[in-house]
């Protein structure tokens, strides 16, 4: 794994320095839009609505738009001098018991290892967290967002569960919990007897997805039958075999192909000189739908 954030737990008076590691992934079968008829793949394009012309990455900015279709325009520059007082750290603002945590609050799951310097910290902070039963209410700034976030202990490893705000989270309002329904005394009793009845210990390697597995199985289908188009101008590599593919195999290369563009976008993103091909010319501000901040 590779780390994606480093900073330091702040407890108390004591400060451990981690590093902060993706702990879950979605392991699905990765698909490219392309044209039916060759495979040639499709692609997107920045365009402005106004002049037409093509934007590179480094003209583009965030805008919010107003009620009379103005835009108000931020740059990276106004966006660092916001307040962000958990850049590098995770606040840990008090304790509380586990079961107070709402899941529906539960965003996204990370692990936090520990640096070298700071291991017995980390290692004491660890256990008396899982002894106390409780988990640590904290605050962090993961790309230049600050959440919510809650520390706990799995197997060994403190784990950083971001979550949602509360103003994040919809109130339901629905007509039929308004309805006065009436509910048998036995039919609640037969119910709760069908729920004992199923009742078992949740054992997560019981379970598995098995459309995925039946996706998979097409696309190798479809590898063994030779319904494969390569689209023009792409070449053969020099080791690729000569029998079908193994699935495996393509699914592991894809894998790659998809680190390898996540990395070049994180490198696109980054304020760059445009390209000469490009003609740059002064633009105004697009109106644009407001969208939350990434």
């Amino acid at each position: 794994m590779r780390s994606i954030w480093a900073g330091a737990i702040s407890f108390g008076m004591v400060v451990i320095p981690v590093k902060l590691y993706t702990a879950t992934e979605q392991r699905d079968v990765a698909f490219r839009q392309v044209h039916r008829e060759d495979g040639g793949r499709i692609q997107f394009r920045r365009f402005c609505s106004i002049d037409g012309q093509e934007v590179p990455y480094s003209d583009v900015a965030k805008g919010y738009e107003l009620a009379t279709g103005d835009v108000v325009v931020l740059t990276d520059d106004d966006l660092k001098e916001l307040p962000l007082a958990t850049a590098k750290r995770i606040d840990v603002l008090h304790f509380s018991p586990a079961g107070q945590l709402d899941s529906i609050l539960a965003n996204k799951a990370y692990y936090l290892e520990p640096e070298p310097a700071g291991v017995r910290a980390y290692v004491l902070f660890r256990d008396a967290l899982e002894r106390s039963g409780r988990v640590a209410v904290a605050k962090v700034a993961i790309r230049q967002r600050e959440a919510l976030a809650a520390l706990r202990v799995r197997d060994g490893v403190v784990v950083l569960e971001t979550l949602l705000w509360p103003d994040e989270v919809r109130a339901p309002d629905f007509k039929f919990l308004d309805e006065d329904v009436d509910i048998r005394s036995q039919e609640l009793k037969m119910a709760a007897s069908l729920i004992d009845t199923m009742t078992e210990d949740f054992d997560p390697s019981l379970y598995k997805d098995t459309y995925r597995e039946a996706l998979e199985a097409l696309v190798q289908a479809k590898i063994e039958g030779n319904e494969v188009v390569r689209p023009a101008g792409s070449a053969i590599p020099a080791n690729a075999p000569g029998g079908p593919a193994d699935l495996t195999e393509t699914l592991r290369a894809s894998v790659e192909a998809a680190k390898a563009s996540r990395s070049k976008d994180a490198d696109d993103d980054a304020p760059s000189v445009p390209p000469k091909t490009v003609p740059q010319k002064q633009r105004k501000p697009a109106a644009s739908r407001r969208k939350k901040s990434a």
